[in-house]
């Protein structure tokens, strides 16, 4: 299991908004992470929080490209670049990151894709139901677990035909992207019947809004919930952690492992 640190250069990102917007206090977040074990840190420049102000492609390179050329410099492990905008991931590639992480991976345009095949860097696929920044309040799926797989499936061939290979594709359900409470649960307890499609994936679900929205926990209340759903997803098969909380995520991930090696 891997274990993805979260580190947002943003001023309004839903849980840390603000907190790592300097860029040294970016860098300084980021070695803490890996400090407390990530395997790969997740550097963003644009909240994709519902209801966030779209960022320019220059505001967004002035703000992650620094970051990542630091620890580029100092890290031993990937650093991932999300972000939707094929040109920040171009510029990040370029400046030491190897894997672009794409909440916008229901795009028909395949700029991204080129770019990806052309670095080969690592691609997370995520789901979402309409723009990450404009979604639905109200989003509708027929059975959200067989529609989520569909997806996935027509993805990883359009990928395939734009040049990326199959090793290089991780899938994220997303969590929380065009779901309602009843969706991420339903996707939650699905994990399973995307074992077909042979293929990584990734589960994101850190201080997520749905936690509240079944027992009430407010943001910095939010861990315990987290904690439950990585730790049932390491028996359903997910092989990467998206998390703010790094060193709780991995002492959780790995008793799992540990408990589950002896059944």
């Amino acid at each position: 299991m891997l274990i993805m640190g979260i580190v947002n250069v943003t001023p309004d990102s839903f849980s840390d908004g603000g907190k790592f917007l300097d860029q040294d206090a970016a860098v300084s977040q980021a070695l803490d992470l890996w400090a407390q074990g990530a395997d790969i840190l997740d550097i963003g420049g644009e909240s994709t929080r519902p209801g966030a102000i779209p960022v320019s492609e220059a505001e967004e390179l002035c703000r992650v490209i620094p970051v990542i050329e630091k620890l580029a410099a100092t890290v031993s492990i990937p650093l991932s670049i999300d972000t939707l905008k094929p040109a920040v991931a171009r510029a990040a590639l370029a400046a030491g990151a190897s894997i672009v992480n794409d909440v916008a991976a229901n795009r028909t345009e395949e700029t991204m894709w080129k770019i990806i095949a052309e670095f080969r860097a690592g691609y997370v696929a995520m789901h979402a139901q309409g723009s990450p920044l404009a979604m639905p309040a109200n989003p509708i799926y027929q059975d959200v677990v067989r529609e989520v797989g569909e997806f996935f499936f027509g993805r990883l061939t359009r990928l395939i035909a734009a040049g990326v290979a199959a090793e290089q594709i991780v899938l994220d359900p997303g969590i929380g992207f065009g779901k309602s409470l009843e969706h991420n649960l339903q996707l939650l307890a699905g994990l399973p019947a995307f074992a077909s499609l042979q293929r990584p994936l990734l589960l994101g679900v850190s201080r997520k809004s749905f936690i509240e929205k079944l027992s009430g926990a407010k943001l910095n209340q939010r861990l315990p919930a987290s904690l439950a759903c990585a730790t049932l997803a390491v028996a359903d098969g997910v092989q990467l952690f998206r998390t703010h909380d790094v060193a709780e995520t991995v002492q959780a991930v790995r008793m799992a492992e540990a408990v589950l090696a002896r059944k």
